[in-house]
Formats: structure tokens, C-alpha cells, sequence
């Protein structure tokens, strides 16, 4: 779905909306920090002194703040949830609570919807269709229905208005985080303008069902030759940027297994839902970036089926294969290995001090292990937190954090499961397997076509730039960019010196002068007075008083 670019003048009244639920939830401070407490907000006290007397943590309140707005602030909390390296633990904890539940649409509503998207009437298309939705939440519904082809099937329906309402909000998260990135000191390395960025992307995919219509299809894809893990099927010809027409699955929602007496075989449950998601990371480097138990169902025979696709991750082939060997790393407890390994996915930079990163490595590793390690999903969030990015000045790939998230989630979702499981026995298993896949000299026959096609281009653009750069260098127009480091400083230095020695000699030369001056038998008197020795005097004491003032002026004398 093709929203306009974000570029026009932010909802005033919205924007005052803004500020009045962030100081009913005391978040006045941060609104005048901002610069928002102008002639436009004059009543801008009456909000941050709201009669509310509201006494939890700030994680909490910004929580609620995000609740309160709606859709696309709860959608970028949601995305918030993904980045504690950026937001840190504690709040990336309370903004995965969030909850995207809102009351459902009229069906009129959604008959427009489908009949324009589809551009057939609903009773065409469909036998039966339900007007009731079974699922409500902020971007669209969804609803059973049968085609007339007799196949059960579930309708997801985009609300009514909401690219316009996303539009009108992001313009204003836009203005937001520009005014508090320029406005409040510190807050330039969290890159909040970027962060808006990231999430107008993120929200952007949500909009179109064609990219989550895509990612069913290629999830179904990877697991069709696994029985124990299933998804939905899309029906193409019924689907469209704001409609969505998938397969109707029967199961039990993950959720109510934890919260009931349901009997399942947990011990399974919890192994296949840890071998489908390390099979999605490292053989495949596309996974499920929501692994809440809502949007997993528990079918028949123990079968995991998964709903939602909205939000995927990406992994390349060589990330996945240095994160095989980091996890081995990190199962062994090989420090220097994982240091050297951290080097190698230039996650450690050249500003890095390995030795103290190596001791923190140890710190952590030791929170974790004891009898068994079960936690490499816990330990990787530890190491993406702004503290040790910050201190260690880290480069951190966004799907790392986002892996790092997933794999903590599914841990948690595993020990729930069954307290004793221990899913790292699956990953040891699988990247083992791997890595001795990599060592196998017929693995590289894969890469052969790629080779060969960089190797094309270097036989080819080689000698013509090679011919460019000998023709330039006998014409004369060889160009060469030379970089300098700390140039200017030597420079500086050399200016304040020279200038310490024009003052030292403009003052030896003064000194001098007024010792002749003082001499009667060497100065030109009239009048028994050295009229011309002082007259000499005083120019130069003019002209050496205005040189050390203008350098004085200028700052170079220090």
C-alpha cells in the first residue's frame, strides 16, 4: 500500500492531544524541555497539574501514555518492545504488554471495504459470512466466513480511515523527535528521528496485507515437509492491500494452554516449538518476530500452527553461520572465542577495548551459568543493552536485537512449557549439524554462481579502469583524497607559538627603546626634552597593544 510521504504540518489539535495525555500522565517536564510550552499551549500547566493522582514507574506511565493515544502509538511501542538496546530492559518489558485490542467496526463498514477492494458484492464471493468478528484490533478485523467453493476461511479487513490516521500521527512523531533530539542534551545517540524511521517502515508493511500475504506464503513454504508445524494458506485471488483472506484453522491458542487445565504434552509442545524456531534462524533466516502465545495454536497430534505474519525477521546466509559458531561459543564458555567471534561480526569496533569487553563478557556469562545453561537468548539481550553498547560503543545489526528478543521470548515460552526443558540441547544439535554442513568442500558448490559473476565484472570493468587511470595521470588529472588526522591541532599549535614569539619580540623591542629613550646623550632633544624618543616610543607601544589585543581576541595566544 502506497502511503504519501510524510511531509506536511503537524495536526495542531492532535498535537495538543499529545500534550495533555502526557501531563496527565506527568510527563510535563519532557513537553517543556521540548520547547511545547508557548503561545500555543498556554493551558499547558493546567495539563502537567492534571487532578489524577497517578503513582507508578515511568515505565509504566509511558505505557499508559501510549495506550491512551492509540493505533500508532501503541504500534510504536510495540516496535519499542523489539529495541531494548535503545529504550533499556526494564521499559522494553512493560512496552511488550501493550495490548492492540480495539472495539470492531460496523459490519456496513466492512462490506465497503471487501466489495470495493474486490469489486464484487459480498454474497458473490462468499456463502456464509459472519457479522461478528472473532478478532478486533487497531489496524483491521477478522471475520469466519465460507467461500462459495465451500472452503472455511478467515477474513482480515483493514479498518476504515486508518492509513490516513497513521499518516497524520507520524508527521507529528516527525516533529516530536526533532524537537527533542535538538532540544535535549544527551539524546542525540538514541537517533530518535531515526527510530520514527525505522517504525514508518515497519508500519508501512503492516498497512499493505500484500507483504504479510507474502510471508505466510513463504513460512508455509519452509515447513511443508515438516508435520509437526503448520500455517494457514492464502487465497490470493480474495486478497488485496487491505483485505486478507487466509485458511480457517482450528486449534487451541497457546495462551489458554498456560492459563488452563488443558492437557497437552507440554514436553512436546515446548521441543517442537524450539526446533521450528532454530530451523527458521539458522536454516532458513526468516523468522517469526512475534512468538507471543497468542499467535501460536495448538492443533491436534501436538501441532504447532502459526497466525500473524506482520512482523518477520531477516537473517543473511553469512550472519546465520557466524551466529552457529557464536552459540557453540557460548555453550562452551570459550571467552576469547566469543570475543574474537563478536570481531569477526564487526560487532565490536575498532573503538572497543577488547580486554575490558572480555571481563564483561565474563560478568555476564556467569549470571547464567550454572548446573546448564539455558538462557544464550537472555544473555544476548544483556548484551545488547544501552549500557554495554554505550561503554563498549558496540555496533549492534537491528535484526540482532530483534533475534536476541525472539529467542528470549521463546525461551520463556519453552520454560513455562515445562520448567525442566532445556531447548539449548536442540540448538546445540542444530548448529553442530551446520557447522559441519560449512566444512564440507561441496557446500561451496551453492556460492559457485555468484562467483563466477563478480569474477565477470572484475575481468571486465579491470582493464578499463585501469586504462582511465593511466590516461588521467598522463593528462595531469589524476585526483588523489588524502585523509589528515589531528592536522588542524598541529596547526593551531604552530599559530599560538608564532604569535607568542611576536608579542616576546615586540616587547624586547619596547624594552630597548625606552632604555635609549632614557639615555639624554642618544635621544634628538629640544629643549632639554627627547621629544622624538618618546614620540618613537609611543607608536610602537600603539602598535604592539592593538597586536595583542587582536590575538587576545582571537583566542590563539593560548
Amino acid at each position: 500500500m502506497n502511503i504519501p510521504p510524510y511531509n506536511k504540518r503537524p495536526d495542531m489539535g492532535r498535537l495538543r492531544e499529545i500534550v495533555r495525555v502526557m501531563g496527565k500522565y506527568h510527563f510535563g517536564n519532557i513537553l517543556e524541555a521540548i520547547g511545547l510550552k508557548n503561545r500555543l499551549f498556554e493551558s499547558l500547566k493546567l495539563y502537567i497539574r492534571s487532578p489524577e493522582e497517578i503513582h507508578e514507574p515511568a515505565p509504566v506511565r509511558l505505557r499508559l501514555v501510549l495506550e491512551e493515544l492509540g493505533t500508532t502509538f501503541i504500534k510504536l511501542g510495540q516496535v519499542l518492545s523489539t529495541r531494548a538496546d535503545l529504550v533499556g530492559r526494564e521499559i522494553a518489558d512493560e512496552l511488550a504488554k501493550l495490548q492492540d485490542e480495539a472495539p470492531p467496526f460496523p459490519f456496513r463498514d466492512v462490506r465497503r471495504v471487501i466489495e470495493s477492494e474486490l469489486g464484487m458484492p459480498l454474497e458473490d464471493i462468499f456463502s456464509e459470512f459472519q457479522e461478528e468478528p472473532v478478532a478486533s484490533a487497531s489496524i483491521g478485523q477478522v471475520h469466519r466466513a465460507r467461500l462459495k467453493s465451500g472452503e472455511a476461511v478467515a477474513v482480515k479487513v483493514q479498518r476504515p480511515g486508518i492509513a490516513a490516521t497513521v499518516k497524520s500521527d507520524i508527521i507529528l512523531m516527525k516533529y516530536l523527535a526533532k524537537l527533542a533530539n535538538d532540544r535535549i542534551p544527551g539524546l542525540e545517540y538514541y537517533n530518535l528521528p531515526g527510530i520514527v524511521a525505522e517504525f514508518e517502515r515497519a508500519i508501512r508493511k503492516e498497512l499493505d496485507y500484500h507483504q504479510e500475504a507474502n510471508n505466510a506464503e513463504r513460512f508455509r513454504a519452509m515447513f511443508l515437509d515438516d508435520e509437526t508445524v503448520y500455517a494457514p494458506y492464502v487465497y490470493r485471488e480474495y486478497s488485496t492491500s487491505r483485505v486478507l483472506t487466509m485458511e480457517y484453522v482450528e486449534g487451541v491458542k497457546l495462551t489458554e494452554i498456560l492459563e488452563s487445565d488443558i492437557k497437552f504434552n507440554a514436553r512436546t509442545i515446548a521441543e517442537r516449538g524450539a526446533r521450528c524456531y532454530f530451523r527458521q534462524i539458522f536454516i532458513h533466516g526468516f523468522f517469526h518476530a512475534d512468538p507471543h502465545p497468542g499467535n501460536i495454536l495448538v492443533q491436534k497430534g501436538n501441532v504447532l500452527c502459526f497466525l500473524d505474519f506482520g512482523m518477520m525477521g531477516h537473517l543473511d546466509r553469512s550472519f546465520r553461520d557466524k551466529l552457529a559458531e557464536l552459540f557453540i561459543l557460548l555453550m562452551n564458555y570459550d571467552v576469547n572465542g566469543i570475543v574474537n567471534q563478536l570481531r569477526y561480526m564487526n560487532i565490536l569496533t575498532e573503538d572497543t577495548d577488547l580486554e575490558e569487553v572480555k571481563y564483561d563478557i565474563i560478568d555476564l556469562l556467569d549470571r547464567y551459568y550454572g548446573a546448564d545453561v539455558k538462557k544464550v537468548g537472555e544473555i544476548l539481550t544483556e548484551f545488547t543493552m544501552p549500557e554495554m553498547i554505550m561503554k563498549h560503543r558496540i555496533r549492534i545489526p537491528r535484526d540482532f536485537v530483534l533475534l536476541a528478543r525472539v529467542m528470549s521470548m521463546a525461551e520463556d515460552l519453552g520454560e513455562r512449557l515445562d520448567p525442566r526443558f532445556n531447548g539449548l540441547e536442540v540448538a546445540w544439535e542444530m548448529t553442530y549439524s551446520l557447522i559441519r554442513k560449512r566444512l564440507n568442500p561441496l557446500r561451496n558448490l551453492d556460492e559457485v554462481p555468484s562467483t563466477l559473476i563478480e569474477l565477470e565484472h572484475i575481468v571486465n570493468d579491470l582493464p578499463r579502469g585501469m586504462i582511465r587511470a593511466l590516461q588521467r595521470l598522463e593528462e595531469g588529472k589524476l585526483k588523489m583524497e588524502l585523509e589528515h588526522r589531528n592536522l588542524d591541532e598541529i596547526s593551531r599549535r604552530i599559530e599560538r607559538s608564532t604569535n607568542r614569539i611576536s608579542v616576546a619580540m615586540l616587547v624586547s623591542a619596547l624594552i630597548i627603546g625606552s632604555s635609549l629613550v632614557a639615555i639624554p646623550k642618544e635621544a634628538l632633544i629640544l629643549q632639554k626634552f627627547p621629544f622624538l624618543g618618546l614620540f618613537g616610543f609611543g607608536v610602537s607601544f600603539l602598535i604592539a597593544l592593538a597586536l595583542i589585543i587582536s590575538i587576545i581576541k582571537s583566542r590563539k595566544m593560548t
